[in-house]
């Protein structure tokens, strides 16, 4: 693998933006890193630090930093989408749409299918043997919870061609508009009080962030310290003022919260994230002049999606093993809870490293057949494949495996969705994305 990374490295163009890509690993990092910290389990479950010391709750405005990975896909999925535009053959149809759906979801639905079919047999064999009650429980069902972010995920990359033809004609117009939008979600919402609005903020608030991105491949963030004044004051007039919770993150027992479904706070705390990052741009660029900066970057990028998917299981493992061992596990934020805190982030990270190491090959892409001329229908399919894996990555990200067979589903917006169910869309749709997307062969 060193010698492949020592490779890819070296061939880098001297025109790709690698800020764009330290940004990627770094924000899935800081992810990571958060819910590592933030878990505070007990032999009796699992709960939330910040629950448990409101005061840290401030944290989450530096460790919430899901908008600049949505704004970095942004900038990507143009830069992609416009590649293989002026690469069409003529008379290739819807096919680019289909062609690009499955270039950009390769990486990502493929480690994920195997991560839900692992997940889900190991979830069978257990319930089979009459297990899943306590941590075993609890880890069955919260290990699939980071599955949301790919749900988005899945729809920024199906949005990017008609969203991108918005920014261009609007340029920041198509932004303001779906900021807009977002404005009158929150207003329906809290003042007049109208059920189920609140979910088009997922599609509102992500995609306006993602549409930054697009801002930001034509180079148009010109002012990024206007940027960041602007979202900070903002966001913090709406926590003070507004119906806002201070943490960026959902808390247990809250009412509202700013992530699920996403806020006019978040979209605001995005935004100052994105100025934030853009001011750093220039020294950041610098550093990953040196090599050995840059070697490092590359390798991570090879194992990032991975490491997300598994950086859970390696946790509840974690605390799976002290817990045989008789290990005694402190009050959360008590002082021996804290000092036990670096070993526990040390064991979990050693083993999210064995667990990339078992699983990285399913992140690099598959190899491409040669393409054809692009068939009518192929666009449509390959939409109705990213809607089906939409639905059934949400799904699975709310049900979780507990309950696999006794029926338990969870409400996606106003629908109950099962894990069999969820599973199986997930792969339906996948297949869909790979029969459409092989009408190009596109990379």
């Amino acid at each position: 693998m060193g010698s492949s990374v020592r490779e890819l490295a070296g061939a880098t163009p001297v025109t790709r933006d690698r800020y764009v890509d330290l940004l990627r690993v770094a924000s899935l990092g800081a992810v990571v890193l958060g819910h590592w910290l933030m878990a505070a389990v007990t032999p009796d479950g699992v709960g939330n630090l910040l629950a448990v010391v409101p005061a840290l709750q401030p944290l989450t405005w530096l460790l919430q930093v899901m908008p600049v990975f949505f704004f970095v896909g942004g900038f990507s999925h143009a830069l992609s989408y416009r590649s293989l535009l002026r690469k069409r053959p003529e008379g290739a149809g819807d096919s680019v749409y289909s062609a690009f759906l499955r270039a950009r979801l390769q990486r990502l639905l493929r480690p994920t299918m195997v991560f839900v079919l692992v997940w889900g047999a190991a979830a069978l064999l257990v319930q089979l043997l009459g297990g899943g009650g306590g941590l075993t429980g609890v880890t069955l069902r919260m290990v699939t919870q980071p599955l949301w972010f790919i749900g988005i995920y899945l729809a920024m990359v199906a949005f990017t061609p008609p969203l991108l033809r918005l920014h261009e004609r609007y340029g920041w117009g198509a932004f303001a508009g779906l900021a807009g939008a977002a404005v009158a979600v929150d207003v329906l919402r809290f003042a007049v009080g109208v059920p189920y609005v609140e979910f088009l903020n997922f599609a509102f608030v992500w995609l306006a962030v993602h549409q930054l991105g697009f801002l930001r491949a034509d180079d148009r963030i010109r002012r990024p310290a206007m940027l960041t004044g602007a979202g900070l004051v903002a966001a913090t007039a709406l926590v003070a003022f507004g119906p806002y919770p201070l943490s960026m993150v959902g808390m247990p027992g809250e009412k509202v919260s700013n992530m699920a479904p996403p806020t006019l706070a978040l979209l605001a705390h995005g935004l100052w994230l994105v100025g934030a990052v853009e001011l750093l741009r220039a020294p950041a660029a610098r550093l990953l002049e040196r090599p050995r900066v840059w070697r490092t970057v590359v390798a991570a990028n090879g194992v990032a999606m991975t490491a997300f998917l598994w950086h859970l299981t390696a946790m509840f493992g974690v605390y799976g093993a002290l817990l045989a061992l008789d290990v005694e596990l402190p009050e959360p934020a008590s002082a021996a809870w804290w000092t036990q805190v670096p070993l526990r982030i040390a064991l979990a990270a050693g083993l999210t490293v064995a667990l990339v190491a078992a699983f990285r090959t399913f992140e690099r892409p598959a190899p491409s057949a040669p393409g054809r001329p692009g068939a009518t229908g192929e666009g449509p399919l390959a939409a109705l494949g990213a809607t089906l894996c939409l639905l059934g990555v949400l799904g699975l990200s709310m049900v979780g495996f507990n309950g696999l067979l006794d029926g338990r589903t969870a409400l996606l917006i106003a629908i109950p969705v099962s894990a069999p169910a969820a599973v199986a869309m997930t792969l339906g749709g996948w297949l869909l994305v790979e029969r459409a997307g092989r009408g190009r062969g596109a990379r």
